[in-house]
Protein backbone atom coordinates (compact mmCIF):
# COMPACT_ATOMS: atom_id res chain seq x y z
CA UNK A 1 0.00 0.00 0.00
CA UNK A 2 1.74 3.58 -1.04
CA UNK A 3 -0.94 6.55 -0.71
CA UNK A 4 1.22 9.48 -0.14
CA UNK A 5 3.43 8.83 3.11
CA UNK A 6 1.71 5.76 4.14
CA UNK A 7 4.05 2.59 4.40
CA UNK A 8 1.81 -0.23 5.76
CA UNK A 9 1.86 -3.54 3.82
CA UNK A 10 -1.20 -5.10 3.21
CA UNK A 11 -0.14 -7.76 5.17
CA UNK A 12 0.23 -5.96 8.32
CA UNK A 13 -3.80 -5.42 8.29
CA UNK A 14 -6.54 -7.27 9.29
CA UNK A 15 -9.99 -6.32 8.50
CA UNK A 16 -12.74 -7.63 11.41
CA UNK A 17 -16.22 -7.93 10.43
CA UNK A 18 -18.87 -8.54 13.17
CA UNK A 19 -21.11 -10.79 11.34
CA UNK A 20 -24.97 -9.75 13.13
CA UNK A 21 -26.70 -10.90 9.45
CA UNK A 22 -26.09 -14.49 8.04
CA UNK A 23 -25.78 -13.15 4.53
CA UNK A 24 -22.97 -11.31 4.07
CA UNK A 25 -22.95 -11.70 -0.13
CA UNK A 26 -24.10 -7.91 -1.03
CA UNK A 27 -21.84 -6.12 1.83
CA UNK A 28 -18.95 -7.83 1.04
CA UNK A 29 -19.09 -7.96 -2.73
CA UNK A 30 -19.52 -3.98 -2.71
CA UNK A 31 -16.51 -4.08 -0.62
CA UNK A 32 -14.65 -6.50 -2.81
CA UNK A 33 -12.79 -3.52 -4.30
CA UNK A 34 -11.02 -2.60 -0.87
CA UNK A 35 -11.38 -5.47 0.91
CA UNK A 36 -10.04 -8.25 -1.63
CA UNK A 37 -6.28 -7.35 -0.66
CA UNK A 38 -6.24 -7.78 2.54
CA UNK A 39 -7.01 -11.05 5.66
CA UNK A 40 -10.72 -10.42 6.70
CA UNK A 41 -11.24 -11.87 10.20
CA UNK A 42 -15.16 -12.78 10.40
CA UNK A 43 -16.83 -13.32 13.69
CA UNK A 44 -20.47 -14.45 13.87
CA UNK A 45 -22.61 -13.55 16.48
CA UNK A 46 -23.00 -16.48 19.20
CA UNK A 47 -27.02 -16.02 18.38
CA UNK A 48 -27.17 -16.58 14.83
CA UNK A 49 -27.84 -20.25 13.91
CA UNK A 50 -28.03 -20.35 10.25
CA UNK A 51 -24.61 -20.61 8.44
CA UNK A 52 -23.06 -17.35 7.16
CA UNK A 53 -23.02 -16.45 3.37
CA UNK A 54 -19.76 -15.57 2.13
CA UNK A 55 -18.64 -14.68 -1.51
CA UNK A 56 -15.57 -16.33 -2.67
CA UNK A 57 -12.54 -14.76 -3.55
CA UNK A 58 -11.61 -13.51 0.09
CA UNK A 59 -8.61 -14.08 2.66
CA UNK A 60 -10.88 -14.80 5.44
CA UNK A 61 -11.32 -16.96 8.34
CA UNK A 62 -14.62 -17.36 10.12
CA UNK A 63 -14.76 -17.22 13.78
CA UNK A 64 -18.58 -18.88 14.96
CA UNK A 65 -19.47 -19.99 18.74
CA UNK A 66 -18.11 -23.09 18.80
CA UNK A 67 -14.44 -20.97 18.04
CA UNK A 68 -15.07 -19.15 20.92
CA UNK A 69 -16.29 -20.91 23.25
CA UNK A 70 -12.68 -22.99 22.87
CA UNK A 71 -10.67 -20.20 22.95
CA UNK A 72 -12.33 -18.27 25.96
CA UNK A 73 -14.66 -20.98 27.73
CA UNK A 74 -16.78 -18.88 30.54
CA UNK A 75 -15.44 -15.72 29.15
CA UNK A 76 -17.75 -16.33 25.62
CA UNK A 77 -19.98 -13.69 27.83
CA UNK A 78 -18.45 -11.17 26.62
CA UNK A 79 -18.63 -11.76 22.75
CA UNK A 80 -22.48 -11.72 22.21
CA UNK A 81 -24.05 -9.23 19.76
CA UNK A 82 -22.19 -6.46 18.69
CA UNK A 83 -19.50 -7.18 20.70
CA UNK A 84 -18.16 -10.16 18.98
CA UNK A 85 -16.23 -7.73 17.11
CA UNK A 86 -13.90 -7.41 19.84
CA UNK A 87 -12.98 -11.19 19.55
CA UNK A 88 -11.83 -10.47 15.97
CA UNK A 89 -9.73 -7.85 18.15
CA UNK A 90 -8.38 -10.56 20.55
CA UNK A 91 -7.49 -12.96 18.00
CA UNK A 92 -5.85 -10.94 15.29
CA UNK A 93 -1.95 -11.35 14.93
CA UNK A 94 -1.37 -8.05 13.15
CA UNK A 95 -0.30 -4.69 13.54
CA UNK A 96 -3.37 -2.87 12.53
CA UNK A 97 -7.13 -3.72 12.75
CA UNK A 98 -9.55 -2.14 10.67
CA UNK A 99 -13.65 -2.48 12.56
CA UNK A 100 -16.30 -2.07 10.07
CA UNK A 101 -19.95 -3.28 10.95
CA UNK A 102 -21.64 -5.82 8.28
CA UNK A 103 -24.42 -2.65 8.11
CA UNK A 104 -22.40 -1.05 6.30
CA UNK A 105 -21.11 -0.09 2.64
CA UNK A 106 -18.39 1.62 0.58
CA UNK A 107 -19.22 5.79 1.07
CA UNK A 108 -18.09 8.18 -2.35
CA UNK A 109 -16.44 11.15 -1.48
CA UNK A 110 -17.62 14.54 -3.29
CA UNK A 111 -16.02 13.70 -6.52
CA UNK A 112 -18.28 10.79 -6.26
CA UNK A 113 -15.45 8.46 -6.24
CA UNK A 114 -15.70 5.11 -4.13
CA UNK A 115 -13.89 5.55 -0.33
CA UNK A 116 -10.99 3.29 -0.08
CA UNK A 117 -11.57 3.39 4.01
CA UNK A 118 -8.49 0.98 4.81
CA UNK A 119 -6.21 3.46 3.25
CA UNK A 120 -7.42 6.61 4.90
CA UNK A 121 -7.57 4.77 8.38
CA UNK A 122 -3.77 3.91 7.34
CA UNK A 123 -3.27 7.79 6.57
CA UNK A 124 -4.62 8.50 9.66
CA UNK A 125 -2.97 6.21 11.90
CA UNK A 126 0.49 6.43 9.96
CA UNK A 127 0.71 10.36 9.92
CA UNK A 128 1.50 11.73 13.54
CA UNK A 129 -1.58 13.23 15.95
CA UNK A 130 -1.20 16.48 17.66
CA UNK A 131 -3.33 16.39 21.06
CA UNK A 132 -1.84 18.48 23.00
CA UNK A 133 -1.98 22.28 20.84
CA UNK A 134 -5.24 22.18 18.28
CA UNK A 135 -4.71 23.28 14.98
CA UNK A 136 -6.97 25.51 13.68
CA UNK A 137 -6.94 23.46 9.82
CA UNK A 138 -7.54 20.34 11.48
CA UNK A 139 -4.49 17.95 10.06
CA UNK A 140 -1.62 19.95 9.78
CA UNK A 141 -0.30 16.93 7.70
CA UNK A 142 -2.51 16.31 5.18
CA UNK A 143 -1.38 18.04 1.53
CA UNK A 144 -1.92 21.52 1.26
CA UNK A 145 -1.98 22.19 4.70
CA UNK A 146 0.34 23.06 7.23
CA UNK A 147 0.60 24.63 10.91
CA UNK A 148 -0.53 27.96 11.43
CA UNK A 149 0.66 30.85 12.90
CA UNK A 150 1.24 30.62 16.40
CA UNK A 151 1.31 26.92 16.67
CA UNK A 152 4.55 26.19 18.83
CA UNK A 153 7.21 24.66 17.08
CA UNK A 154 8.52 22.54 20.01
CA UNK A 155 4.82 20.55 19.30
CA UNK A 156 5.01 20.03 15.67
CA UNK A 157 6.76 16.72 15.52
CA UNK A 158 3.01 15.28 17.03
CA UNK A 159 2.77 11.85 19.01
CA UNK A 160 1.69 7.75 17.23
CA UNK A 161 -2.02 8.13 16.55
CA UNK A 162 -3.49 4.53 17.76
CA UNK A 163 -6.83 5.42 17.17
CA UNK A 164 -8.98 6.41 13.93
CA UNK A 165 -12.58 6.91 14.27
CA UNK A 166 -14.29 7.23 11.02
CA UNK A 167 -17.59 8.48 10.56
CA UNK A 168 -20.92 7.68 8.86
CA UNK A 169 -23.26 8.70 5.76
CA UNK A 170 -27.00 8.69 5.35
CA UNK A 171 -27.44 6.45 9.04
CA UNK A 172 -25.40 8.79 11.74
CA UNK A 173 -24.57 6.82 15.07
CA UNK A 174 -27.26 8.42 17.26
CA UNK A 175 -28.59 7.58 20.02
CA UNK A 176 -32.38 5.87 20.78
CA UNK A 177 -34.27 9.37 22.17
CA UNK A 178 -32.82 10.91 19.28
CA UNK A 179 -33.49 8.60 16.50
CA UNK A 180 -37.16 8.66 17.74
CA UNK A 181 -37.35 12.44 18.00
CA UNK A 182 -36.62 12.28 14.28
CA UNK A 183 -36.83 9.15 12.54
CA UNK A 184 -36.41 11.01 8.84
CA UNK A 185 -33.18 12.49 10.00
CA UNK A 186 -30.03 11.63 7.53
CA UNK A 187 -27.06 12.61 7.74
CA UNK A 188 -25.82 13.79 4.29
CA UNK A 189 -23.05 15.87 5.00
CA UNK A 190 -19.30 14.79 4.00
CA UNK A 191 -16.99 17.40 6.01
CA UNK A 192 -13.36 16.53 4.28
CA UNK A 193 -11.31 16.74 7.19
CA UNK A 194 -9.73 14.76 9.93
CA UNK A 195 -8.42 16.74 13.55
CA UNK A 196 -6.99 15.02 16.34
CA UNK A 197 -9.12 14.78 19.27
CA UNK A 198 -7.28 17.01 22.15
CA UNK A 199 -5.71 15.55 25.18
CA UNK A 200 -8.34 15.20 28.37
CA UNK A 201 -11.28 15.52 25.90
CA UNK A 202 -13.27 12.57 25.42
CA UNK A 203 -15.49 11.59 22.84
CA UNK A 204 -18.27 8.72 21.72
CA UNK A 205 -16.47 6.25 19.86
CA UNK A 206 -18.66 4.02 17.79
CA UNK A 207 -17.07 0.73 17.17
CA UNK A 208 -19.14 0.70 13.85
CA UNK A 209 -16.24 2.20 11.39
CA UNK A 210 -12.86 2.24 13.56
CA UNK A 211 -8.86 1.21 13.26
CA UNK A 212 -6.75 1.19 15.57
CA UNK A 213 -2.60 0.27 16.47
CA UNK A 214 -3.23 -3.28 18.00
CA UNK A 215 0.35 -3.06 19.49
CA UNK A 216 -0.39 0.32 21.24
CA UNK A 217 -3.80 0.29 22.62
CA UNK A 218 -4.91 -2.85 21.48
CA UNK A 219 -5.44 -3.94 24.65
CA UNK A 220 -7.95 -0.78 25.70
CA UNK A 221 -10.79 -1.61 23.11
CA UNK A 222 -12.56 -4.10 24.79
CA UNK A 223 -16.11 -5.51 25.46
CA UNK A 224 -17.20 -4.96 29.56
CA UNK A 225 -20.63 -3.78 30.11
CA UNK A 226 -23.44 -6.07 31.08
CA UNK A 227 -27.01 -5.20 32.34
CA UNK A 228 -27.41 -6.75 35.60
CA UNK A 229 -29.27 -9.63 35.43
CA UNK A 230 -29.99 -9.40 31.92
CA UNK A 231 -27.33 -12.22 30.63
CA UNK A 232 -26.54 -11.14 27.32
CA UNK A 233 -28.99 -8.36 27.14
CA UNK A 234 -26.17 -5.67 27.67
CA UNK A 235 -26.17 -2.27 27.12
CA UNK A 236 -25.14 -3.31 23.78
CA UNK A 237 -25.55 0.10 22.18
CA UNK A 238 -23.48 1.33 25.32
CA UNK A 239 -20.40 -1.13 25.27
CA UNK A 240 -18.33 0.98 22.39
CA UNK A 241 -18.96 4.51 24.22
CA UNK A 242 -17.35 3.11 27.26
CA UNK A 243 -14.93 1.02 25.41
CA UNK A 244 -13.68 4.27 23.91
CA UNK A 245 -13.67 6.74 26.87
CA UNK A 246 -11.14 3.94 28.73
CA UNK A 247 -9.21 3.83 25.29
CA UNK A 248 -9.09 7.62 25.32
CA UNK A 249 -7.60 7.76 29.04
CA UNK A 250 -4.97 5.02 28.20
CA UNK A 251 -4.06 6.75 24.75
CA UNK A 252 -3.57 10.28 26.68
CA UNK A 253 -1.99 8.87 29.43
CA UNK A 254 0.68 7.10 27.26
CA UNK A 255 1.16 10.28 25.09
CA UNK A 256 -0.74 8.63 21.93
CA UNK A 257 -3.20 10.69 19.75
CA UNK A 258 -6.67 9.74 18.68
CA UNK A 259 -8.54 10.99 15.62
CA UNK A 260 -11.50 11.39 14.50
CA UNK A 261 -13.87 12.60 10.70
CA UNK A 262 -12.70 10.81 7.24
CA UNK A 263 -13.07 7.62 6.56
CA UNK A 264 -16.82 7.52 5.75
CA UNK A 265 -19.42 4.81 5.46
CA UNK A 266 -22.22 4.29 3.98
CA UNK A 267 -24.43 2.92 7.01
CA UNK A 268 -27.84 1.34 6.19
CA UNK A 269 -30.96 0.92 8.42
CA UNK A 270 -31.18 -1.97 11.47
CA UNK A 271 -32.88 -1.97 14.20
CA UNK A 272 -35.68 0.37 15.37
CA UNK A 273 -35.63 3.17 17.54
CA UNK A 274 -37.65 1.70 21.04
CA UNK A 275 -36.03 -1.55 20.29
CA UNK A 276 -32.48 0.54 21.19
CA UNK A 277 -34.31 2.78 23.69
CA UNK A 278 -34.84 -0.68 26.02
CA UNK A 279 -31.50 -2.01 25.57
CA UNK A 280 -29.57 1.57 26.51
CA UNK A 281 -31.56 3.70 28.09
CA UNK A 282 -29.53 2.66 31.72
CA UNK A 283 -26.28 3.47 30.35
CA UNK A 284 -27.81 6.78 29.24
CA UNK A 285 -28.66 7.98 32.36
CA UNK A 286 -25.57 6.65 33.74
CA UNK A 287 -23.33 8.22 31.34
CA UNK A 288 -23.77 11.58 33.51
CA UNK A 289 -21.88 9.74 36.28
CA UNK A 290 -19.55 8.06 33.89
CA UNK A 291 -17.84 10.59 32.15
CA UNK A 292 -16.74 13.02 35.69
CA UNK A 293 -15.25 9.66 36.45
CA UNK A 294 -13.17 9.86 32.99
CA UNK A 295 -12.68 13.34 32.88
CA UNK A 296 -10.94 13.43 36.77
CA UNK A 297 -9.05 9.90 36.37
CA UNK A 298 -5.53 10.30 36.30
CA UNK A 299 -3.11 7.21 36.06
CA UNK A 300 0.16 6.31 37.86
CA UNK A 301 2.86 7.73 35.82
CA UNK A 302 4.88 3.97 36.54
CA UNK A 303 1.63 2.59 34.50
CA UNK A 304 3.46 2.06 30.72
CA UNK A 305 1.86 -0.66 28.84
CA UNK A 306 -2.03 -0.25 27.94
CA UNK A 307 -3.08 -3.64 29.60
CA UNK A 308 -1.36 -2.40 32.88
CA UNK A 309 -3.62 1.08 32.45
CA UNK A 310 -7.26 -1.26 32.28
CA UNK A 311 -6.27 -3.32 34.80
CA UNK A 312 -5.49 0.19 36.90
CA UNK A 313 -8.89 1.63 35.25
CA UNK A 314 -10.63 -1.55 36.41
CA UNK A 315 -9.48 -0.60 40.13
CA UNK A 316 -11.02 2.87 39.98
CA UNK A 317 -14.06 1.70 38.24
CA UNK A 318 -14.73 -1.22 41.13
CA UNK A 319 -13.95 1.68 43.63
CA UNK A 320 -15.21 4.33 42.60
CA UNK A 321 -18.09 3.78 40.07
CA UNK A 322 -19.34 0.48 41.87
CA UNK A 323 -20.65 2.15 44.68
CA UNK A 324 -23.08 4.37 41.78
CA UNK A 325 -24.58 0.85 40.14
CA UNK A 326 -23.24 -2.66 41.07
CA UNK A 327 -22.91 -3.16 36.71
CA UNK A 328 -20.04 -1.35 37.37
CA UNK A 329 -18.53 -3.48 39.22
CA UNK A 330 -19.40 -6.57 36.58
CA UNK A 331 -17.65 -4.39 34.37
CA UNK A 332 -14.69 -3.76 35.98
CA UNK A 333 -14.15 -7.88 36.43
CA UNK A 334 -14.90 -7.90 33.05
CA UNK A 335 -11.79 -5.40 31.97
CA UNK A 336 -9.01 -7.45 34.08
CA UNK A 337 -11.20 -10.99 32.55
CA UNK A 338 -10.38 -9.36 29.12
CA UNK A 339 -6.73 -8.41 29.92
CA UNK A 340 -6.05 -12.18 31.48
CA UNK A 341 -7.82 -13.09 27.79
CA UNK A 342 -5.42 -10.59 25.98
CA UNK A 343 -2.35 -12.32 27.55
CA UNK A 344 -3.50 -15.94 26.92
CA UNK A 345 -5.12 -15.94 23.68
CA UNK A 346 -3.89 -12.41 22.26
CA UNK A 347 -0.37 -13.04 22.07
CA UNK A 348 -0.60 -16.79 21.47
CA UNK A 349 -1.07 -18.61 18.48
CA UNK A 350 -4.73 -19.13 17.65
Amino acid sequence: MSHSNIYIKDDEIDIVIGALRTDLTAFLNDWRPVFSRFHLIIVKDPDLKEELKIPEGFNVDIYTKSDIDRLVGSSSILFYGYSCRYFGFLVSRNKYIVSVDDDCFPAKDKDGSLVDIVAQHAANLTTPATPFFFNTLYDPYRKGADFVRGYPFSLRSGVQCALSCGLWLNLADYDAPTQALKPEQRNSRYVDAVLTVPARALMPMSGINIAFDRELVGPALFPALRLAGEGKLRWETMEDIWSGMCAKVVCDHLGFGVKSGLPYVWRTERGNAIDSLRKEWEGVKLMEEVVPFFQALRLKRTTVKAEDCVIEVAKEVKEQLGKVDPVFGRAAEAMVDWVRLWRAVGSSSS
